[in-house]
């Protein structure tokens, strides 16, 4: 809140947003603000515990990490030729 000379500092974000960062806990204790700044620290209950948004995000990467990857399908081979040379690089031309 810039225009309130005013920073919050509470729990990790759950969406992006271009004003806020996420801070460790080491780096959080230690925050200062620009003198005549307010430092509003909201205070998380048991700051171990889980909202259910982190464990649907959890589930759904488990979801899809054992979803089977599919291999690209090789490409049929074709002839290629060269027609010139400068140095170590070539350059080839295929037949279609």
């Amino acid at each position: 809140m810039y225009a309130d000379q005013t920073a919050v500092l509470g729990p990790l974000a759950t969406y992006a947003e271009p004003h806020a960062y996420d801070l460790c806990e080491e780096h959080s204790e230690r925050l200062s603000a620009p003198r005549g700044w307010e430092v509003l620290r909201l205070v998380q209950d048991d700051p171990h515990a889980h909202s259910s948004d982190d464990l649907l995000a959890l589930a759904d990467a488990v979801r899809e990490a054992a979803q089977p990857r599919q291999r690209p399908q090789p490409r049929e081979p074709f002839e290629m030729r060269e027609v010139a040379r400068k140095g170590h690089l070539r350059v080839l031309k295929s037949e279609d």
